[in-house]
């Protein structure tokens, strides 16, 4: 990383600005949870980002591209353990690369090599064939990409264009066990929960898209052959502190659990493939979107089923919305404790609404509404910049629903987060 950095900042400039660019930002933010949970009593927590982001073109067929982060925050949620690549780790890593990629170009011909973001689909929200994209949900509904270590073929004509990938597995990072956004259900809270590791797959990740834009339409299709990256939960023997195996009785059946019994937890990523196409069709007045896959697996711990989307998009002057249903279809029940977002999503109505006030303002308002009731997850935003650097932001989340939806595993979880953002 250091050796790369270097490369960047000592690439000459006397070029043009075409030849070498930077930019990144240093991010301050607060967020107050209104209520506490029985795992975590924080109310307040504080976090910081620093990002760095370079890109050199020594050459008009080739660009280099690198990203660096340096984060922390107050609620030991960060692990300092030397720069990380890999997106690994239980915690996120205060010293990462996000990103380090070289883009080699030849005619219709594009490869892309290293770390990178690979982004599927077409819909807003949810995506169920964005299979390279595993994510950050730490908190969950706040959650932000992770990068892939892959290689990207793309070959655009006129009005086609094939991407093929083959990446490392790279997983989604999962909500810290003691933490409130574990979403534990209430007879679970007595329980302590033990991080005993995850089960990484070795194989490589293999994706391809077809895109062909149309008179009037656009749409692709897709397939994909590899692991979910989000896991399946299995947990270990029961024991009792101090690391004594518990006995049978521990734990009553029908009942609730005995305080201090320790159980540990692991991650596995079961195989999987899919088969999906998206499609987009502007008509008078509205945009039609749609994205739909199936998901098969051999593993005999996971569901098959299939997600769809169903979108409306309308533009009217500095007004953007965006409404739409998502759903699920399962072929293939199997008994399995899971974390799912993607399909805690589903069986919704969704939406976005966002209006521009003027130049340096803006407000926001997203959210999922379940339909038979028992779910809600709302998103208000208003984001406002002072000159050519500051930015500041204030978001108000609101989760509630029943105790078995999913998103009533987090309805203690309501928060408000305040921004400061230095651009430079």
């Amino acid at each position: 990383m250091i050796a790369a950095a270097a490369f960047l900042a000592a690439s000459p400039r006397a070029a043009g600005a075409q030849v070498f660019s930077q930019k990144g930002f240093v991010e301050a933010q607060g967020i107050a949870y209104l209520q506490t949970t029985a795992k975590d009593q924080t109310q307040l927590v504080g976090e910081a980002l620093l990002r760095y982001e370079a890109a050199v073109r020594p050459a008009s067929w080739l660009r280099l591209n690198g990203s660096f982060d340096a984060r922390g925050d107050s609620h030991d949620q960060t692990e300092w353990d030397g720069v990380s690549w890999s997106d690994r780790s239980v915690q996120r890593p205060g010293l990462a690369v996000r990103r380090f990629d070289a883009t080699f170009t030849r005619g219709p011909l594009t490869l892309q090599a290293g770390k990178q973001f690979v982004r599927w689909g077409k819909t807003d929200i949810l995506n169920p064939t964005d299979r390279f994209a595993p994510r950050d949900y730490l908190t969950v509904v706040d959650n932000e990409f992770l990068g892939v270590t892959a290689a990207r073929l793309t070959a655009g004509l006129q009005s086609d264009t094939l991407d093929l990938v083959a990446a490392r597995f790279t997983p989604s990072r999962t909500p810290l066990l003691d933490q409130r956004w574990a979403g534990l259900t209430a007879e679970m809270e007595n329980l302590t929960l033990i991080e005993g590791g995850a089960d990484y797959p070795g194989r490589a990740q293999l994706g391809a898209r077809w895109n062909h834009v149309g008179t009037g339409y656009e749409f692709s299709v897709s397939g994909f052959s590899g692991n979910n990256n989000l896991p399946l939960i299995e947990s270990g023997a029961p024991e009792l502190p101090g690391g004594l195996p518990a006995p049978p009785i521990a734990v009553p059946l029908g009942g609730v659990p005995p305080a201090g019994l320790q159980v540990p937890v692991s991650r596995v990523y079961p195989s999987m493939w899919m088969v999906g196409g998206d499609a987009a069709v502007p008509v008078p007045v509205i945009t039609l979107k749609g994205e739909v896959a199936f998901f098969g697996t051999s593993d005999s711990r996971a569901d098959q089923y299939w997600l769809y989307v169903i979108q409306v998009e309308r533009q009217s002057g500095e007004w953007i919305f965006i409404g739409g249903y998502s759903g699920e279809f399962v072929t293939t029940a199997r008994v399995q404790v899971a974390f799912a977002p993607d399909r805690g999503l589903t069986k919704a109505f969704l939406g976005r609404a966002s209006y521009t006030i003027d130049a340096n303002r803006s407000i926001a308002l997203e959210g999922a509404v379940r339909q038979n009731g028992d779910g809600t997850w709302l998103r208000f935003e208003y984001s406002q910049a002072s000159g050519q650097h500051l930015r500041f932001t204030a978001r108000a989340t609101v989760i509630a629903g029943a105790p078995t939806d999913f998103f009533g595993r987090y309805d203690r979880n309501s928060h408000v987060t305040v921004g400061l953002r230095y651009s430079y």
